[in-house]
């Protein structure tokens, strides 16, 4: 065998021996689990409400503009400004004694007027019994009858008077027509006032009290609908509230809806009674139309949108996730109903899901947080 031949058996002998002996490459590193924050889907019940929940503001229940039936002097008044009055409670009082001397007058007059009545049907008397015997004639007769009918209507005249006097004076004294709370004064004591121009005061009444708010035209045949069965309950709330925010009720659907804007205005009424709610302030309503009962929700945030749909990652049991497809259905309170899709009980994941793939094996780290 020639040297050049021996050689090249030892140099593949040499590379043989290499090859086996030499280490493998090492295998890649499996990937780390993602962390991620799950919740459990659970069954609740859920307020449907409007959403997103309307702006409203607030009405008192009535508006009265204070103005006297009389003129005259302003000689007391008898409240404060933004004090509570009760229906019937003295506001104002106008100088009485130009009605008391008109009624003064009136009497005197229907006293004179009585007495000249009564002597006119004496006399009328007597003519009768001398026409009767044929020694007055006719037309003097009529004269005396149309004297007595002339006195009659006086009589009746003054008596109007004494009427018209007593309202006057009554008028003097000027009252709250209703349970109100009143504003600024516009006329003060000492004040000629000019009836009916001049304006004393205004009243609001706010116990109760409406908040006015419009919703979007398709949900009108739901609330008629619901509101057929039953008292729909509205709350409002407000920045800076404090504790829970005042429920009133459903009281009014206007008759029309507006043609620029597609919303119908609603009216609720509160009882109002420790004066949380204030005339012309802007509330944030929200109206509850029904109840979902034992219906399954998870939290919000749960949720992903896809080319597909919406849907969310579960978590198995060997801690490796599925994207699930699922239905959604209303939001509230930062849950949201899952209508099909979710079991009760199965886990969700409810933050880290920018890293997550359907296969990919998580690490839960809710009950670190």
């Amino acid at each position: 065998m020639s040297r050049a031949r021996l050689g090249s058996i030892a140099l593949l002998a040499a590379l043989l021996l290499a090859s086996g002996c030499a280490p493998k490459d090492p295998p890649k590193a499996a990937r780390p689990p993602v962390p991620v924050l799950t919740a459990q889907a659970a069954t609740t019940n859920v307020l449907v409400r409007i959403d997103p929940a309307p702006v409203g503001h607030v009405l008192p229940c009535s508006t009265v503009t204070v103005h006297s039936q009389i003129g005259g002097l302003i000689r007391a008044v008898h409240f404060h400004e933004g004090q509570e009055v009760k229906q019937g409670d003295l506001l104002f009082t106008i100088d009485p004694r130009p009605s008391q001397a008109a009624l003064d007058q009136a009497q005197a007059a229907l006293k004179r007027d009585t007495a000249q009545l009564e002597y006119a049907r004496l006399n009328f008397s007597r003519q009768k019994k001398l026409f009767d015997q044929k020694l007055i004639s006719q037309d003097e007769l009529d004269t005396n009858q149309a004297s007595l009918d002339a006195l009659s209507g006086t009589v009746l005249v003054d008596r109007a008077a004494i009427t018209n006097a007593l309202l006057n004076l009554e008028f003097c004294g000027i009252r709250a027509a209703m349970d109100a709370k009143t504003g600024s004064l516009l006329a003060y004591q000492g004040d000629v006032i000019k009836a009916p121009d001049d304006a004393l005061v205004t009243l609001k009444q706010i116990h109760p009290i409406y908040v006015q708010f419009g919703v979007p035209e398709q949900f009108l045949p739901e609330i008629k609908r619901e509101m057929r069965a039953r008292t729909l309950k509205v709350a409002a709330t407000f920045e800076g509230s404090e504790g829970a925010p005042p429920e009133g009720e459903l009281t009014f659907i206007d008759n029309t809806v507006d043609t620029t804007t597609g919303m119908i205005q609603l009216k609720a009424t509160f009882t109002n009674e420790a004066d949380v709610l204030w005339p012309g302030q802007y509330v944030q309503v929200e109206m509850t139309l029904s109840e979902l009962t034992n219906v399954v929700v998870v939290p919000s945030q749960a949720l992903q949108t896809g080319q597909n749909g919406q849907f969310t990652y579960v978590v198995k049991s060997d801690q490796t996730v599925e994207a699930r497809p699922v239905v959604a259905g209303i939001t509230y309170q930062n849950l949201t109903v899952v209508a099909k899709g979710l079991q009760v009980g199965e886990t969700v994941v409810t933050d880290g899901q920018l890293r997550l793939a359907p296969g990919a094996i998580v690490s839960d780290n809710t009950r670190k947080q």
